[in-house]
């Protein structure tokens, strides 16, 4: 009498996948790309220490799809970089990975052909090139590290990393951003509360163990020894914003009372624009003006922007997407961005190397 099946009852099948090690040996680390990785690293922990007075500001696409498009943007956005390199900090936001309520496209990644073909292996190349590429353009890089694998292939390559407001109450990434090498951002809950997000920072800064794998792909016990760069990002939430001066004055409050960093980071989109990409300008213009009026906690901005204005669904014919617009969330265009930028760096430029004196 045959025993009956207990495992694996609703798997269809299982694909070995290429080890950590072995894609970073296919697409290793040049030294320009590691030049421009340990000074984006470092110029963040400057920031957020207060010895550099600038801002930073992650700036780019709500999600990556188009390598090209990808590669012009970020073409644009070094110019502009280098522009306003005394006051702002642009780091380039690259992410690969879509957290999603149901279902939907889950990023390049896990669908680079957007497809759902999910050629995972060719997803992590893809990516892995893109990164080498505009670290090699002296650009640093962040992204959202959602799944906890994935920082195993492309965290040597990310200068700041981002846990979204649907997983920064889960256990999980906690522990896996104590042990991320860059510093990590916490976005408060999606109903707006900073709890959770005060919860994170109190254990990310801590040491953890917990289940993962190694460079050669092997599930192991992995130690680690807390990270001391976590802060928070206010994004909204509950059909609310939380960027004004009485919201930020509220985080300040709550962030000291449990004696957590009290760097504050805003992200002008999600509900903090009402999910209109239209007002993220408005948005880095009031926290511009908040830190002309003697604000000390704000050390950075997050930004949705690409080439062209605005979102467009994935189409069955690929042809007929349209170029340098996003797939997922709106994003502002390239003219908007650059005026936007220039304007927060001429408003502040006299202003910031005073703020922390």
């Amino acid at each position: 009498m045959s025993q009956p099946s207990v495992d694996d009852l609703n798997v269809l099948s299982q694909q070995l996948l290429i080890t950590p090690d072995q894609l970073k040996s296919e697409l290793p680390l040049t030294e320009k790309a590691i030049a421009t990785v340990v000074k984006g690293r470092q110029d963040v922990r400057n920031i957020l220490d207060r010895k550099d007075p600038r801002l930073f500001i992650v700036i780019g696409p709500c999600s990556i799809h188009d390598i090209e498009a990808a590669k012009d943007y970020a073409r644009r956005l070094k110019k502009l970089s280098d522009e306003v390199s005394d006051t702002l900090l642009l780091i380039m936001r690259v992410y690969f990975e879509k957290p999603r309520t149901t279902t939907g496209w889950k990023g390049l990644i896990n669908d680079p052909y957007l497809n759902d073909s999910f050629k995972i292996q060719d997803g992590l190349h893809i990516a892995r090139r893109l990164l080498l590429d505009l670290s090699e353009m002296g650009l640093p890089t962040a992204t959202e590290a959602l799944d906890p694998i994935s920082p195993q292939y492309l965290q040597d390559l990310i200068s700041w990393s981002a846990i979204g407001a649907r997983t920064t109450e889960s256990q999980t990434h906690r522990e896996m951003s104590s042990g991320l090498s860059s510093a990590v951002g916490f976005k408060n809950g999606t109903d707006g509360s900073l709890t959770v997000a005060v919860n994170a920072l109190q254990a990310v800064s801590s040491p953890h163990s917990f289940l993962g794998i190694n460079d050669q792909g092997q599930v192991s016990i992995i130690n680690t020894r807390g990270n001391a760069y976590a802060h928070v990002v206010l994004r909204g939430g509950g059909g609310k914003p939380n960027y004004d001066s009485v919201s930020v004055a509220l985080a300040e409050k709550e962030l000291a009372a449990a004696k957590v960093s009290q760097n504050i980071m805003v992200d002008c989109s999600h509900a903090n624009s009402n999910k209109d990409a239209n007002l993220q300008p408005l948005v880095m213009e009031n926290v511009t003006n908040q830190i002309l009026e003697g604000n000390k906690s704000i050390i950075g901005l997050m930004v949705e922007s690409h080439i062209n204005f605005g979102a467009q669904k994935i189409p069955a014919d690929l042809s007929q997407l349209k170029y340098g617009v996003s797939v997922t969330d709106a994003c502002i265009d390239w003219a908007t961005t650059e005026a936007a930028v220039h304007k927060m760096a001429e408003k502040l430029r006299d202003v910031l190397p005073k703020r922390n004196a």
